[in-house]
């Protein structure tokens, strides 16, 4: 359901699909209202009676023709706006760009104006026999064209500032956060010590014979924790969970190996397979080292020779920085999940401080070397996540950040520049 919900989510079609089908629902009422109406109702309000058939006919069908035409238009931006995303910030943000609501509604509005004026205008007559005119309609389909004209000035703005690189990296950044704070809450309660299971015993769980594999190729977008522990509490398993959000799984991995009294059944498998969402893509909803990722492809590409960029890397930087000073106060939650009676249920792999930090920053390092502004920033910035830090969690940083320093003195051609970094290591 999950996985059905986050298609429908990032789709162009969804939302106008929906916006135009209550339109058709609301034309098919407001003309039945219209009908109910009496005439000496509408001729006491003379701005309602201002359309004869002919002038009706001629209003619904110039904004029938115009939203078309701007519905084209706003199609035609938004696939250029995409294919500069792609080709400028990395394929992976086009999913950002594509789930935009702002984009979705703007093509929706336009097309419910279309079809509103097409259903209102067929029910226009003015023949000798039969004359209707349904003036609440056609004022209403007025109303529209006036909404979508803002509608489009609204467009234009928002396509100008969400193509920003200031923009796209303060979404991106936000996502990061929303993702650390929910896979290591800042309130994380401690398991308290006792009936732990000694390291042999994690050893001999982990290397149970009878494993549970994938039922389709894919990445792991999502795992429903809540209901495997369900699951492990209601059948009295210990279960190891032997991939995580953003691993790619193929049919024959073992995505679970299970220990119980008895072999796990067919349905329980199928339960427990349920709890994984796999997808043909990553996505940011539980898989940090993808968000991550995310901004540090976007500094790659700037340093990339092609692009030449330094200073949207320093801005990427700035953005791993603070998320990276926010993990740093979240406790790590323990691999192992217990039940309410203290039973071991659960064996999961959790990513550590510098398994998520290490990996960003030298990703950045191994283009920017060369570059003393990316240098200095990456230097400083990885002093101030070690200090947040502390010691013990950033034991591994402090050895990448150690490497970087020695490694520029070779690759920064200015004397300038090595003594700035000296000043900056001393500082």
């Amino acid at each position: 359901m999950f996985s059905y919900w986050d298609r429908l989510r990032t789709s162009f079609w969804f939302l106008p699909t929906a916006m135009a089908s209550g339109t058709i629902a609301f034309s098919f009422a407001l003309v039945e209202l219209d009908a109910a109406v009496s005439a000496d109702w509408i001729e006491k309000r003379g701005w309602l009676a201002s359309f004869g058939p002919e002038g009706a006919r001629a209003v619904l069908s110039a904004i029938a023709s115009s939203m078309i035409t701007v519905a084209s238009l706003t199609f035609s931006i938004t696939m250029l706006t995409l294919q500069l995303a792609s080709s400028q910030f990395g394929p992976r943000l086009l999913r950002n760009f594509m789930r935009d609501r702002g984009n979705q509604i703007v093509l929706g509005t336009f097309i419910s104006t279309f079809v509103y004026c097409l259903l209102i205008l067929r029910t226009v007559r003015g023949t000798e026999e039969s004359s209707f005119v349904p003036h609440l309609s056609v004022a209403f389909g007025v109303l529209l064209a006036l909404t979508s004209i803002a509608v489009l000035i609204y467009f234009i703005h928002h396509v100008a500032t969400a193509i920003r690189i200031e923009s796209l990296l303060k979404m991106l950044a936000q996502e990061t956060r929303e993702a650390i704070d929910r896979l290591y809450p800042e309130c994380l309660g401690r398991d308290p010590p006792g009936n732990e299971p000694s390291p042999e015993e994690v050893v001999r769980i982990s290397n149970s014979d009878q494993s549970i594999c994938a039922e389709a190729n894919g990445y792991v977008q999502r795992v429903d924790v809540d209901a495997l522990m369900g699951i492990a509490t209601e059948h009295d398993l210990v279960l190891v969970v032997n991939t995580r959000p953003g691993c790619f799984v193929t049919e024959r991995d073992a995505i679970f190996r299970v220990r119980a009294a008895d072999r796990v059944s067919d349905k329980v498998a199928d339960l427990l397979r349920g709890t994984f969402v796999l997808g043909q893509e990553r996505t940011p909803d539980q898989d940090l080292e993808f968000s991550i990722r995310r901004i540090v492809e976007i500094a790659q590409r700037a340093l990339s020779p092609g692009i030449n960029d330094p200073t949207t890397a320093l801005y990427c930087i700035d953005r791993l920085g603070e998320a990276f000073r926010l993990l740093a106060d979240r406790d790590i939650p323990a691999p192992m999940r217990f039940d309410e009676k203290r039973h071991l249920r659960i064996i999961t792999q959790v990513y550590s401080f510098d398994e998520l930090v290490c990996p960003a920053f030298a990703a950045i390092a191994r283009y920017g070397l060369a570059d003393a502004d990316v240098v200095m920033r990456l230097l400083d910035t990885m002093n101030v996540v070690q200090k947040a830090a502390g010691p013990e969690q950033s034991v591994n940083l402090a050895m990448l950040s150690e490497q970087l320093r020695r490694e520029c003195e070779d690759q920064l051609d200015l004397e300038f520049d090595r003594r700035a970094v000296h000043g900056l290591v001393r500082a």
